[in-house]
Parts: structure tokens; C-alpha cells; sequence
């Protein structure tokens, strides 16, 4: 189903047993007749309660309670202690504004903060917090398609699994492989969740300059769409010079215009990209390519790269150097399996970058083959791996043991869509939007439809 109007959408904000919050304003809700305004704390109770304690009341709810602000666009609310970057290398807690709907849901346990909002501007926050405000307009653009087109095809995701009353299943496990992807496992009270998972919002505040206003002010309504429905458009930080197709990082669903492209005008001429040829893989992760995506331009990083994201140095290639006792501590630590010394990380099977699908682990206790590209990035990290397009080294060997693994890498992100460095390099050298979003998205076709 396309939309012929501007859709409300909702997004998970934060997840806890008790959240506190302020609202600014006069926020009406049902069955109340004096509005709503100050400082807040919501806790869990035992059957899906919510007990609510302001400065100068209490009240309790059952399953849910909802605040509607009678000037959306004027009034805000304030949600504190909000994890953004959850598990990742940046994570951290803030305190975010917002404004339109608060609405607070039971959610097993906990309370879910959720606000409901209109998607355009729900996309200027997204594309201040996913990246610098301080981007290009060009770039702006293009990255409000494609979260536009990303948060509508999740909406249409969402409907279509609920009419089909299908569970959605992304884990397969047996004795000698587990492979598990992460997409929309685990949003049943909402449209989207607000952290990387899905795509960063992070309210008003992020909203620091006109020319993000003014991206999504421009293309209201633009969205790419492919075999006549709205493209799952999707984008990462580097695809390392060569992007993934959907379906080798999700579902085994394949899309036309979700492909791998060549992140450059041409080919690329010194390096042979079928990389089920391991020595292709090596030779193109230890390289260093050109791309779009190449770059230390620190105009360019500064405009595309946050202040948390700028904490790593290097995403085009890196290294990383575990010890015996690391590497196996840290597997067993995500696993949950005594895979006693490694003896190896194995490719088994490659995406079209040159992204690890499966990787099996050999132990001297235990041998397992895991998938796709975020679990093994989960695994063979404490937080996560920047890309799952990695070569493993293995020294100091003793009795078949190494004693030093160094994991080389390329790219940061699952790798598929848009490359927001990539866009945003495109950007400085003259592109304008639909020919970046249409080098990203090929054969997708961008059409205004509310």
C-alpha cells in the first residue's frame, strides 16, 4: 500500500522498568480533564500497570497512557537517561526532546516510551542524527529518500506480517551452525525503534541547522520505488568500495534495486571481485581501492561523521589484534560456548563485497559456523566488529595454537545501500540527489507520491 498523505508514524524511544520525563506545555489525556505538565516519573507495575508519579500527583493506568499536546509543533517533552548507540562502541546516555505524541506502554515488565509523530519530521531529526546537519543539502537529500522509503516499506512490512498472522523468523540453529540476522524481530509496540537498529532519531535537538529543514522540506513526500512498491531502501556508514546485496545480511529475499554496485564511476581495474575466491577477498580487503568512499577529506568526514562516530579513525580498512586468551574469552563470553583455544575463524561463504556470511569457529573443543554479518560482528566484538568484510591472520603458533589473531577489515556497516561517506563525497563533487540515490539504488525509480 503507498500513502496518498503524510503518515503518523510511531517510534520506540527507550525501554525501561521506570523512565522519567518532563513535559513542557498543557498535554491532554483521555479520562483526565486538567491537563498534563512538569516532571514525571513512570514505573512498571505487576499486570501491566503503569504508575505515574508527578510533582504534585499519582495516578495508575492500566496497559497504557497517552499524551497529546494541544500545540504539537510548540510544546516538546523531555525524556532523560536515553541509551543511544546501544551496544555499539560509541554507547552512551542522553537526554532527548521531542515533540507531538508521548504515548507510555506496558511492555512485559517495563514501560515502553514511544512518540508518534509526522514522518517528515520524524526525517529532519533522522537525518541530523545519523549524521552532521552540517552535510551538503545534495546529500541531505538523498538521505531523506532513503530514510523515507526505509521507514515506509517497514510500515508496509509490519501490516503485511500481521494480516498473514505470521511470526517473523530470523534465527536457524542446529548442533553445527547457528545463523541469525537482526531486522524486526522485536518491534510489536511500534513502527521503529530510535537507535542504529533501525535508523538514529534522536529529537529536536539534533535539528541544529535550516539546511536539514530544508533536505526534507524539498523532497516531502520522494520515495524510490522498485517492481512498483516502495523500495526497503537501506544505508550504512562505508560499504569499503563495494556494496552488499540485501538478502546476504537479511532475509534470503532478493530485491532488484537492493544490489551490489561498484561504489566508483568505473570498474575496478586491479582487482578481481568474485570473492567465493578467497584470494580475491584477501587481495581486496588488504588493498586500498579506490571509491567514492576513499577518503580522509576532513571537510567531508566532519560533514558526514558525528562527534561519537568520529571516536574511529579508520573505516575504509582497519585492523584489529585479539590474543589467544582474548579471542576465546570473547567468544565464549557471546556465544555462550567453551569453544576451549581457537585453532581458526574459517570463511565459509562470501556476500558480493567481500562480507563474511558464514564463519566457522574452530576450537579444540568446538567447532560452529555462524551467520549472517551482524552476528559475526556481534561475536567477534565487545561491542561490534566495524564489517563482516574481514581476512584473519593467524602468529605465534605453538602446537597448532596461535597465540595472535589480527582480524584486517574494510568498511564500516552491514554495507548495503547507500554509503553515506560515499554519498557524501559524491555530493562535494557536484552529484545532486536522484544521481546519487539512483547510483545506490539501481533501477529504482524516485517518485513523489504524497
Amino acid at each position: 500500500m503507498i500513502p496518498d498523505k503524510e503518515p503518523l508514524i510511531s517510534v520506540g524511544i527507550l525501554t525501561d522498568k521506570k523512565i522519567k520525563f518532563e513535559l513542557y506545555g498543557e498535554f491532554s489525556v483521555f479520562g483526565f480533564s486538567k491537563p498534563f505538565n512538569g516532571r514525571f516519573t513512570a514505573e512498571a507495575k505487576e499486570n501491566n500497570r503503569i504508575a505515574l508519579l508527578g510533582e504534585n500527583s499519582k495516578i495508575e493506568v492500566l496497559n497504557e497512557i497517552v499524551f497529546e499536546p494541544g500545540e504539537p509543533i510548540s510544546e516538546s517533552f523531555l525524556i532523560r537517561d536515553v541509551t543511544i548507540g546501544v551496544k555499539f562502541h560509541w554507547e552512551r546516555k542522553e537526554k532527548q526532546r521531542f515533540t507531538h505524541i508521548l504515548k507510555l506502554v506496558a511492555d512485559n515488565g517495563k514501560i515502553a516510551a514511544v512518540n508518534v509523530i509526522p514522518i517528515e519530521k520524524y526525517l529532519t531529526s533522522v537525518i541530523s542524527s545519523e549524521m552532521s546537519a552540517k552535510c551538503s543539502l545534495e546529500m541531505l537529500k538523498a538521505t531523506a529518500v532513503v530514510s523515507r522509503s526505509w521507514m515506509l516499506a517497514q510500515i508496509e512490512k509490519s501490516r503485511a506480517l500481521r494480516e498473514e498472522k505470521v511470526k517473523y523468523q530470523s534465527t536457524f540453529q542446529n548442533e553445527n551452525e547457528l545463523i541469525k540476522w537482526y531486522d524486526r524481530e522485536d518491534h510489536e509496540l511500534f513502527d521503529v525503534c530510535a537507535d542504529d537498529h533501525c535508523q538514529r532519531y534522536q529529537g529536536v535537538t539534533k535539528v541544529t541547522t535550516a539546511v536539514a529543514k530544508k533536505a526534507v522540506e524539498e523532497t516531502a513526500g520522494i520515495v524510490l520505488l522498485s517492481e512498483n512498491k516502495i523500495l526497503d531502501a537501506r544505508f550504512s556508514k562505508s560499504c569499503g568500495g563495494i556494496s552488499e546485496s540485501f538478502e546476504n545480511v537479511w532475509e534470503p529475499v532478493k530485491h532488484k534495486s537492493l544490489t551490489s554496485i561498484f561504489d566508483y564511476k568505473y570498474d575496478f581495474d586491479n582487482y578481481k571481485t568474485d570473492f567465493s575466491i578467497e584470494e580475491n577477498a584477501v587481495k581486496w580487503i588488504k588493498g586500498n581501492p579506490p571509491a567514492f568512499c576513499n577518503t580522509n577529506d576532513e571537510k567531508i568526514l566532519n560533514q558526514i561523521l558525528l562527534d561519537y562516530d568520529r571516536e574511529t579513525k579508520d573505516f575504509y580498512r582497519w585492523n584489529v589484534e585479539y590474543t589467544q586468551q582474548e579471542i576465546s574469552d570473547l567468544l565464549r563470553e557471546k556465544t555462550g560456548i567453551d569453544f576451549g583455544p581457537i585453532i581458526d575463524l574459517i570463511p565459509v561463504e562470501r556476500g558480493l563485497s567481500s562480507r563474511l556470511i558464514k564463519l566457522k569457529i574452530v576450537g579444540t573443543k568446538k567447532n560452529l559456523v555462524i551467520g549472517k554479518e551482524l552476528e559475526i560482528r556481534r561475536v567477534l566484538s565487545k561491542t561490534h566488529l566495524y564489517s563482516s568484510a574481514i581476512v584473519t591472520e593467524k602468529s605465534e603458533l605453538a602446537d597448532n595454537i596461535p597465540g595472535k589473531f589480527t582480524i584486517c577489515g574494510a568498511g564500516w556497516g552491514h554495507g548495503v545501500g547507500l554509503c553515506q561517506i560515499g554519498a557524501a563525497v559524491m555530493a562535494e563533487q557536484g552529484y545532486q540527489f536522484d544521481e546519487i540515490a539512483i547510483h545506490y539504488f539501481k533501477d529504482a525509480q524516485l517518485k513523489k507520491i504524497y
